[in-house]
């Protein structure tokens, strides 16, 4: 899987939203700033979260956006699904949808195991993790393991 950088920078826009005192709003401009996100890039991505309902943007002199739900219900699965789509997709389709003679069909069994392992990983880190920085110990203990840090 290749993280995109809309999902890269909405999360870290989502991050710097729920550190903000009482949900207090913040604005795109200092958003941007504070994560150097180019600002129309920026602009595009909390469009895509506002469609998929995880932020609110508020107008007016103390306006800017916040998060419209608990950053303990926004996992990196929703934030990715929410700018970029499926998880997992293959030529466009989802894993369940693709079809393949006899020989390959075994293929369709590997992207529904990869599309299984990454659920396990992003709809369990939320938004309030990444903002407190304690990731859960399942995620914690897949990054203890020296081979997770290799490259290949």
């Amino acid at each position: 899987m290749r993280v995109s950088a809309k999902s890269d920078y909405a999360l870290r826009a989502l991050i710097e939203m729920a550190g903000r005192d009482n949900g207090r709003p913040v604005s795109a401009e200092e958003l941007g700033r504070l994560q150097e996100i180019p600002h129309g890039f920026l602009q595009a991505i909390l469009a895509d979260l506002r469609r998929a309902g995880l932020v609110v943007s508020q107008r007016g002199q103390y306006g800017g956006w916040r998060l419209q739900r608990e950053a303990g219900e926004i996992s990196v699965a929703d934030v990715i699904r929410a700018v970029d789509g499926p998880l997992v997709s293959v030529y466009g389709l989802r894993p369940e949808s693709v079809t393949y003679n006899e020989a390959a069909a075994v293929l369709q069994h590997v992207w529904i195991a990869a599309r299984h392992s990454l659920r396990d990983v992003f709809e369990n880190v939320t938004i309030a993790h990444l903002s407190s920085r304690e990731l859960p110990a399942a995620v914690v203990e897949r990054t203890a393991d020296e081979d997770a840090w290799q490259t290949r």
